[in-house]
């Protein structure tokens, strides 16, 4: 029996890849459902053989979806994720769990379960999202051999042939890259978030995506017509003729506004009252800096190190890390490169140390308190960056930093190596730029403090306002808390532009915020000369840049910083822009 679904019903999701399809659902939702089950002990053998092979026949899949993959020129630079699988299908603890699991006699869909939630468990603790989003790889590669393991054949969103909304409770990267551009117009989910890697390809394929929807599968059938808005997150079953006429309308303004957003790519990013913002990337591998130097990026605002630490037994040494980095210099073609030093705890991603599990691993020993704790770690990666700075122009960047004495105990580490590469005779750069994350609430209040020690302060939005405001934002009882707009984060941004901009320092922003265009007034009259963010933002902030004054920012801050409550915030922000930029900032109705 169809599901009856009523006229304009209106779902909000999380919006990872912008612009507007109309069309009717292609349902993808057959899971294998999982039966978990002791077994005899003559059994074990023949289980362990069955998984064995399907890891193999995994393997398998996987390097076909490659080989394909590689003809496509839009799809070569996201070759890594599919390499990231085939290393997960390698990994210990899933392999040699799973065959533990199954000697205990668990049939091997069961003890694959097993293993699963325990992964998750151990990714779930990560603080920061785009690690913590990593966890959706793991989840691919278990339901591709879950698949393989109960028969259930692989999905064909390749094959789709014809025009459609793909809705599935996931997609896997690996699936993503196979969608037919032609035929799949847009796609939403029940699971994933904003810096998946699913979400990551949405974006780089100009398909418009939401996701996060919870029980969408659950609500549609084939050829129910259905209006994504990527943008907003919002998402409508069965519109009505008058909303259908409405977002056709904001699909045509919206394609126009992306074609004119090419002419902005080779701008220079300046204001109307000629204050120059340099306009950064931020990235995880080499391989994204294609990405950024498609969109005009100013070189690299943040390089995440954490991927050269991911999926090993052991860390990387001194060499696989410095020509890493020099590869990204190479590719930067003389831009600045901010490379911010291991920012993880090293329990989840270096076996090796065998730290105790902590109750609060997002206040614990992570970040630069591992680093200076594990001082030789620290020292190989610090020794590669500085060869590195040979190379090009490289700027270092020390993540949640709390006081003056980690500064201090960093720059004489630098200042150690810097002497052992003067003995030896390598070259470095002795004015190398050093930098640090305002990420807690100890940095902001001695921020004067801190920019007597340091050439930059980079501020880290994502973290700042989960510690300021209490708020683990993965946490869905309290994400609703989670606000870039709240008056504590305000005064936060103003009081470190104010002391970065007094004592003479560059001052970047490099979380999430830096992209939204909505804020980029705000942003300038905060008193920043530097945005670092996703590459595909940059067009869109440079367009609203070229289109305010620095003077007009200002006045806006000071209003803002008057009101008391996030909402006034937000509704003051939303209002000006909108009035200043109504091609860009339509209203949503939901």
């Amino acid at each position: 029996m169809k599901i009856k679904v009523a006229e304009d019903t209106y779902l909000v999701g999380i919006g990872v890849s912008p612009g507007i399809a109309i069309g009717a659902v292609s349902l993808l939702d057959q899971r294998p459902l999982v039966d978990q089950s002791l077994i005899e002990a003559e059994e074990v053998e023949a289980e362990l053989l069955r998984f064995q092979q399907a890891v193999e026949r995994a393997r398998e899949q996987l390097q076909k979806i490659k080989q394909t993959v590689s003809r496509q020129q839009h799809l070569r630079e996201h070759l890594y994720i599919l390499d990231t699988h085939l290393l997960i299908l390698e990994d210990e603890m899933l392999v040699d769990g799973t065959e533990k699991a199954i000697r205990a006699q668990m049939n091997a869909e069961g003890a694959l379960t097993q293993v699963l939630e325990q992964l998750r468990a151990l990714f779930d603790n990560i603080d920061d999202e785009y690690l913590r989003e990593r966890r959706s790889d793991v989840d691919a590669v278990g339901e591709r051999l879950l698949r393989i393991l109960t028969g259930v054949s692989e999905r064909t969103i390749g094959n789709i042939g014809h025009k459609s909304l793909v809705v599935s409770h996931d997609l896997s990267p690996a699936e993503t890259m196979q969608m037919d551009r032609s035929n799949v117009l847009g796609f939403i989910t029940d699971k994933g978030g904003r810096t998946s890697h699913t979400a990551i390809l949405a974006r780089s394929l100009d398909i418009p995506a939401v996701v996060g929807l919870e029980s969408v599968t659950s609500m549609v059938y084939d050829r129910l017509p259905v209006i994504i808005d990527g943008s907003n997150g919002v998402v409508i079953l069965n519109p009505s003729e008058e909303t259908f006429k409405e977002y056709l309308e904001r699909k045509q303004s919206y394609e126009y506004l992306e074609r004119d957003l090419e002419c902005y790519r080779e701008l220079s990013a300046f204001t109307t009252d000629q204050v120059h913002i340099a306009l950064r990337a931020n990235l995880e591998i080499a391989s994204d800096v294609e990405q950024a130097k498609k969109h005009a990026a100013e070189g690299i605002g943040l390089y995440r190190t954490e991927f050269l630490y991911l999926g090993r037994s052991t860390p990387p040494d001194e060499e696989e890390q410095y020509q890493s980095y020099c590869e990204i210099l190479r590719q930067a073609n003389g831009e600045p490169v901010t490379i911010r030093t291991l920012d993880i705890g090293g329990d989840k991603f270096v076996p090796e140390l065998n730290l105790a599990d902590e109750a609060n691993p997002a206040m614990g020993l992570r970040a630069i308190r591992f680093s200076l704790q594990e001082e030789r770690l620290f020292k190989v990666q610090l020794r590669a960056i500085l060869r590195a700075s040979s190379s090009g122009k490289v700027r270092i960047l020390f993540p949640m930093i709390s006081g003056i004495a980690e500064i201090r105990a960093c720059k004489k580490i630098i200042s150690e190596i810097q002497s052992q590469l003067d003995q030896e005779g390598i070259a470095y750069d002795p004015d190398l730029a050093i930098g640090i994350m305002i990420e807690t609430p100890s940095a902001v209040m001695i921020a004067s403090l801190l920019a007597q020690e340091v050439d930059f302060f980079s501020i880290g939005t994502n973290d700042l306002i989960q510690y300021f405001l209490a708020v683990d934002r993965g946490n869905e009882h309290v994400a609703y808390l989670y606000d870039p707009l709240h008056p504590a984060i305000l005064r936060a941004l103003k009081e470190t532009c104010d002391a970065a901009n007094d004592a003479g320092i560059g001052i970047c922003i490099c979380g999430e915020m830096a992209g939204e265009s909505l804020y980029t007034l705000v942003l300038v009259g905060l008193g920043l000369n530097e945005l670092s963010m996703n590459p595909a933002c940059i067009p869109r902030v440079k367009r609203v840049l070229r289109q305010i004054s620095k003077e007009d920012g200002e006045l806006l801050v000071d209003r803002l910083l008057s009101l008391s409550t996030s909402k006034e915030v937000s509704t003051a922000i939303e209002q000006e822009m909108r009035s200043r930029l109504p091609d860009i900032f339509a209203q949503p109705r939901i």
